[in-house]
């Protein structure tokens, strides 16, 4: 079981104060990235003030602690079959692409150029609206190595309430996959954690419940003693 702290990033400053105090810590930082289009809000580096991104894509600067935190992007964006590639000049070691965004799934990943499947980890998420036999042909052949199913119906948001529908989409693939490493976000907080360990999930997302509580380090502490 892996815990991961997620950030709704601002800012590139943002992203150096949250990730600080989670080094040695936690191994991996997901990373949530919006263009204001699949979801209402924008955040970085979509934000039009934030030129940080620039340097990093030009390699004038690194990722805050690139050498000790992997780094997940969630591209809640729209075409991330074109936009991903500028993307991962930040240096994912995992990437998750919404099912709800791409055109065709199926044709993208077989078409996704090699380097990248060997280099980084992709994974498919899905909302708690949509049929999760749709992620059935991509990891049947391969194409992702895990699926993040979603805990809200809006996604987007941190501290959205808990959508029950999640436990029974984390059923059915652990019932059909049971290898498969299943990844819930959105909504994972200290009532809903154990819930979804026990239902089947391998990885949780935690974004407010961490970076909002009074002692962010004590709340890792409790979420990865479960």
């Amino acid at each position: 079981m892996e815990i991961i702290p997620a950030i709704m990033p601002q800012s590139l400053y943002e992203i150096e104060k949250k990730v600080t105090p989670m080094v040695g810590r936690a191994k991996t930082i997901q990373l949530d990235i919006m263009d204001g289009v699949l979801t209402k809000r924008p955040t970085w580096p979509y934000l039009a003030e934030d030129v940080s991104f620039d340097a990093i894509e030009n390699e004038e600067e690194g990722m805050p602690f690139w050498d000790k935190i992997n780094y997940e992007l969630d591209l809640m964006i729209s075409n991330p079959e074109e936009k991903f590639l500028r993307l991962i000049q930040i240096g994912p070691s995992r990437i998750i692409f919404h099912i709800e965004s791409l055109a065709n799934p199926v044709a993208f990943f077989e078409s996704l150029d090699q380097y990248y499947k060997d280099t980084i980890e992709i994974g498919i998420a899905l909302n708690t609206t949509t049929n999760i036999e749709t992620v059935f042909p991509l990891v049947d052949a391969g194409h992702v190595k895990f699926v993040q199913c979603m805990g809200i119906e809006k996604i987007g948001y941190q501290g959205n309430p808990f959508d029950e529908r999640v436990l029974d989409q984390i059923a059915v693939l652990k019932e059909k996959y049971p290898e498969l490493t299943i990844s819930v976000d959105g909504s994972v907080n200290q009532d809903t954690a154990g819930r979804l360990l026990d239902a089947g999930a391998t990885r949780l997302v935690i974004g407010s419940a961490i970076f909002n509580a009074d002692n962010p380090i004590g709340e890792l502490d409790y979420f990865k003693s479960l």
